[in-house]
């Protein structure tokens, strides 16, 4: 039998008790918390599947904004600011790589750029990296139809379109985007979009005097005549 002193110090050593659970679970909560939080980084590499692809996922950042302010950067400074990315394309979409898939998903994903009243020129490049099942011409074909669906005034245009659509197929994943500028930024090369233009003259000879191109590609016997001609008819 206990007094009432007794039991009131027993009622309050509960109480204590009690408190302390509850901040044992906050803290609890809170370490869980900043664990999901550092686990949900801002750039995070993810497994692609594909030898020399890496993918890097953002959050909270839209990719081909992302992206595109990357090479604008480094086509106005011409400053060379890595050695080992070749290229750098933003993806934000992503689908099952079959036709009947990707024409539903991109039913919806090329309005924000081509759905009346918005409307542009464009032009589609395609890529598959462990993939056979897909045809090059039958995707750029349906989707080209997909995006004249939208809006009739939509046009194609290979030289220089407002917006490139681009179709990487990676085994049985279709990742697509949206660009612009992707001829003035060189197919989005981070090599070649750093190039000054004398570099691009010295590699497009096509571009110079038609007395400097005899001198640059002048054959100097049959054997580099005929190799010549082989990379001439591959550059076309």
């Amino acid at each position: 039998k206990f007094s009432d002193h007794e039991e009131r110090l027993s009622g309050s050593e509960r109480e204590e008790d009690e408190d302390d659970v509850e901040a044992a679970l906050k803290k609890e909560v809170g370490q869980i918390r900043a664990s999901t939080e550092q686990k949900l980084r801002r750039f995070q590499s993810v497994e692609s599947g594909a030898n020399n692809v890496v993918f890097i996922r953002t959050r909270g950042i839209e990719p081909e904004n992302l992206v595109h302010h990357i090479l604008k950067d480094m086509h106005a400074t011409k400053k060379k600011k890595t050695r080992v990315i070749l290229r750098m394309l933003p993806i934000s979409g992503t689908c099952k790589a079959f036709m009947e898939d990707m024409k539903k998903y991109t039913e919806t994903f090329f309005e924000p750029w081509f759905k009346a009243p918005n409307k542009g020129t464009f032009q589609i490049v395609y890529k598959a990296r462990n993939n056979s099942h897909m045809s090059r011409e039958e995707v750029i074909k349906e989707l080209a139809g997909i995006v004249g669906s939208l809006n009739p005034e939509n046009k194609v245009d290979l030289n220089n379109p407002q917006y490139t659509i681009v179709v990487e197929i990676i085994k049985n994943v279709c990742c697509l985007s949206v660009v612009r500028d992707y001829v003035l930024f060189r197919k989005y090369n981070l090599q070649e979009v750093v190039k000054s233009n004398k570099e691009d003259a010295q590699q497009n000879p096509s571009s110079l005097t038609e007395d400097q191109n005899s001198k640059v590609v002048k054959p100097e016997t049959k054997e580099e005549e005929k190799s010549s001609k082989e990379v001439k008819q591959e550059n076309k």
